[in-house]
C-alpha cells in the first residue's frame, strides 16, 4: 500500500476538523509540489514521501482503522457446549496492529481474515488508497498455509512451534492450556541487512585506525540490539557476534599479512572481565558486542493510554519519567514497579505521594537512593510514627535501674510522702 503518495487531500483534510486558518496552511503544503532538480512536480494526491510532516499525516489519515476493522464483528459469539451442556462465549473480533502504513489483523478462523481484509479494502477506498496484492498477505502461525508458516513485520519474525506435554503455558487467566508457544525474533532479512551494513563499514575503514572503526560501528551495532533487545534475540546475538569477530580478524590480518594470529589477535583484542576477545583499542575504547545486550521484555501500553492522559503514576511507573513529577520521585516510582511497600497497595493518580528515608536522617540514615522509597501519605505518617515509636520503647540501662529502684523501695517512698 504506497500510502504517503496517494492519500485523498480532501478526505485527509476533512479527517484533521481543525479551525480555517490551519486548514489552509495544511492544504497550501499538500499543493505546494515537490521539487527535484529544476523541475516541479505537482502533488494532486498524496503527501512527499521523506517530508517532515508526511508521517504524521498519513497517521492522521489512518486513524480509525483499526476501530473500524474491529467494530464490524461481534464481540462475543458462543461457542462449543461444555461438559454441562452450556454454551462456551468466545471472542471474535480480530486483533488490529497498525505501524504507520502497515498493519496486521490476527484472528484464528480464516472467514473472517477475508472478510476483514474486503473491510480494510473499503475503508482505504475512502481515503484514496487501496492494498497491494504483492505485500498483503495470508498465512499461519502455527501450520503452514499456501507454503508459509509465520510472517514478518517490522523486521520481526513471528512464529509458533508446538511443545510437549510438560510444557504447555495456560492462556488468559490460566483457563486454557496451549500445546504450542510463540517465539518473536529477528527475521532472516533484517539480521542480514545489518550484517551487511556492518561488513560495508569494517570494508570501508580498511586504512583506517581501530578506534575510527570503533566509533563507527558502536552507533550501528548498538542502536540493532536496542531494537531486538525485547524478543527472543539471544542466539542471534550470538551468531552476529561470530560473524563480525571473523570479518574483524581478516579486517586485521590484512593489515599485517607477515605477523603470526597471536600477535595480531594481542594487538587489536584485550580481555574484558568475563569475555576473553573483546575488539579495543589500548586506551580503553571497545566494540560493543552483541550478547553483552541484556534481554529484558517489552510490556505493552494498557487499552488507549497516552503519555499526555495525565495519569502520571501509570507513565512514572513505566518509563521513570513524566513532567508532572520530580526526577526524584518518578525514579522511585519505576524501581518500586507502582507499588507502596508500607501497605502493599498500588499507586492512584489521585494519591497524596511522598518520599520516605528507610532509616530515618536522625538514626544515621543517608539521602541515597537505597535508603529512599515513595509511600503513601497516609502511611508516611504511620511509618513516622512506628520509627519514633521504636526509638522511645527501646529501655536504656537508666530507666532499668530506675524501675528497680522503685520496686524494692516503694513501700518507704509512701511512707515518706
Amino acid at each position: 500500500m504506497g500510502s504517503f503518495d496517494r492519500i485523498n487531500h480532501e478526505a485527509l483534510l476533512d479527517k484533521l476538523g481543525t479551525y480555517p486558518q490551519l486548514r489552509r496552511l495544511i492544504k497550501a503544503w499538500l499543493k505546494a509540489g515537490v521539487m527535484e532538480g529544476e523541475t516541479l512536480f505537482p502533488t494532486e494526491e498524496g503527501t512527499p514521501q521523506g517530508g517532515v510532516i508526511s508521517p504524521l499525516l498519513a497517521n492522521i489519515a489512518l486513524h480509525g482503522f483499526e476501530t473500524a476493522i474491529t467494530t464490524a464483528f461481534p464481540k462475543e459469539v458462543e461457542g462449543k457446549r461444555g461438559p454441562e451442556g452450556k454454551r462456551n462465549r468466545i471472542g471474535w473480533q480480530p486483533r488490529v496492529i497498525r505501524y504507520a502504513d502497515d498493519f496486521v489483523i490476527l484472528h484464528p478462523d480464516l472467514g473472517v481474515i477475508l472478510e476483514a481484509k474486503r473491510r480494510a479494502a473499503e475503508w482505504l477506498m475512502g481515503m484514496g488508497l487501496a492494498l497491494k496484492d504483492s505485500k498483503t498477505r495470508i498465512t499461519h502461525t502455527l501450520n503452514e498455509h499456501e507454503g508459509r508458516v509465520g510472517f514478518d513485520f517490522l523486521g520481526f519474525n513471528v512464529r509458533q512451534f508446538p511443545v510437549g506435554e510438560f510444557q504447555r503455558r495456560t492462556c488468559g487467566r490460566g483457563r486454557t492450556l496451549l500445546d504450542f508457544i510463540t517465539l518473536i525474533r529477528p527475521s532472516k532479512e533484517a539480521v542480514k541487512r545489518h550484517y551487511q551494513k556492518v561488513a560495508q563499514v569494517i570494508n570501508s575503514h580498511k586504512s583506517a585506525p581501530q578506534e575510527g572503526l570503533i566509533k563507527d560501528l558502536n552507533p550501528v551495532i548498538k542502536g540493532w540490539c536496542n531494537y531486538y533487545s525485547t524478543v527472543v534475540s539471544k542466539r542471534v546475538f550470538g551468531r552476529l557476534e561470530h560473524l563480525t569477530c571473523q570479518k574483524l580478524l581478516r579486517w586485521a590480518k590484512r593489515r599485517h599479512p607477515n605477523a603470526s594470529r597471536w600477535k595480531t589477535t594481542a594487538k587489536y583484542w584485550n580481555p574484558d572481565g568475563r569475555y576473553k576477545w573483546s575488539f579495543a583499542t589500548r586506551h580503553g575504547l571497545r566494540l560493543w558486542r552483541y550478547d553483552k545486550t541484556p534481554i529484558r521484555r517489552h510490556v505493552k501500553v494498557k487499552g488507549t493510554r497516552s503519555p499526555y492522559d495525565g495519569d502520571w503514576v501509570y507513565w512514572a511507573t513505566r518509563m521513570g519519567r513524566h513532567p508532572m513529577m520530580t526526577g526524584r520521585k518518578a525514579i522511585l516510582l519505576r524501581n518500586q514497579k507502582g507499588k507502596c511497600p508500607w501497605c502493599g497497595l498500588f499507586f492512584k493518580q489521585e494519591d497524596d505521594v511522598e518520599i520516605d528515608h528507610i532509616i530515618p536522617r536522625v538514626q544515621g540514615g543517608k539521602d541515597v537512593y537505597a535508603n529512599l522509597q515513595l509511600l503513601h501519605g497516609h502511611c508516611h505518617k504511620q511509618k513516622s510514627a512506628h520509627d519514633k515509636g521504636c526509638a522511645v520503647e527501646e529501655p536504656c540501662e537508666f530507666e532499668s535501674l530506675t524501675h528497680g529502684f522503685e520496686d524494692e523501695y516503694s513501700g518507704r517512698l509512701e511512707c515518706l510522702v
